[in-house]
């Protein structure tokens, strides 16, 4: 089975810790295939760059020729999962939610350590809207942006292992799960730090794809998720998919940021 793994922004060191998450947690005959958007910003930590993920993820999936059985949307609570279901047929695993299902079959509860407290709402909204908030006991951040996260590892475990403490203890939290895909591979050293169980959504997502794949299950076209209605779309972002290669320079002369062009 081929798993696409799709990072949501354009860094490529943090496509490179997720994709040895993903291959770490992979079980041997799977082939994870970790892709990084053409356009896009360089880390996601709001609703602006979130929704712009989410046309570069769709974008980024669909220029790939090559047959697949799923993808892993390599985002924690990311805008775009919804949109790419209705594209394709296979299944489309995001990370928040892998996690979090998880999370709720090895403890009653469970809280969310992601990075600033500004993307806490967007993952609340995730669990609220998939059903999974009920078991959640907190969201909590640590103060850290995602690309700080990527820059200095060991400055986040510190910083994570802070909050998942107060998340065990004050919010009685029995699982954590790490609120952002960039924190893959900091499982091990925060579990052994706090003895609870630790959830990378990467390996989770991985781990639940292949149990879809294995059960020969794909996205319901019943309804929610069928076809969208055939409509002229112009100005689709730049992509290989039609044949003509990303221009991130243009992109960014088309976006009004701090009242420039």
């Amino acid at each position: 089975m081929k798993i696409l793994v799709v990072n949501v922004n354009t860094s490529q060191s943090m496509s490179d810790v997720i994709d040895e998450a993903a291959r770490r947690a992979a079980s041997a005959g799977t082939e994870v295939v970790t892709l990084t958007p053409f356009f896009g910003a360089e880390a996601v930590d709001c609703n602006f760059e979130s929704y712009i993920s989410a046309v570069a993820v769709m974008d980024r999936v669909l220029a790939y020729d090559e047959p697949f059985d799923a993808v892993v949307m390599a985002g924690f609570g990311e805008h775009g999962r919804d949109g790419l279901q209705e594209l394709i047929e296979q299944p489309v695993i995001e990370i928040c939610e892998a996690s979090a299902h998880m999370a709720m079959m090895i403890g009653r509860s469970y809280s969310v350590v992601t990075t600033l407290q500004r993307s806490v709402p967007a993952i609340e909204d995730r669990l609220r809207l998939s059903g999974l908030a009920d078991r959640c006991a907190s969201v909590r951040a640590n103060g850290m942006s995602t690309l700080e996260v990527d820059q200095d590892p060991a400055g986040a475990i510190r910083s994570i292992v802070e909050q998942a403490r107060k998340a065990v203890k004050e919010d009685h939290a029995e699982v954590i799960c790490l609120g952002c895909a960039g924190m893959a591979g900091l499982e091990e050293a925060i579990t052994s730090e706090l003895g609870v169980p630790v959830i990378d959504g990467v390996a989770a997502a991985v781990r639940l794809a292949e149990a879809i794949i294995g059960l020969k299950l794909k996205t319901s076209k019943i309804s929610t998720y069928s076809k969208p209605d055939a409509k002229q779309i112009i100005g689709w972002p730049f992509s290989e998919a039609l044949g003509v290669k990303p221009r991130p320079a243009e992109i960014r002369s088309a976006i009004r940021l701090g009242g420039r062009r």
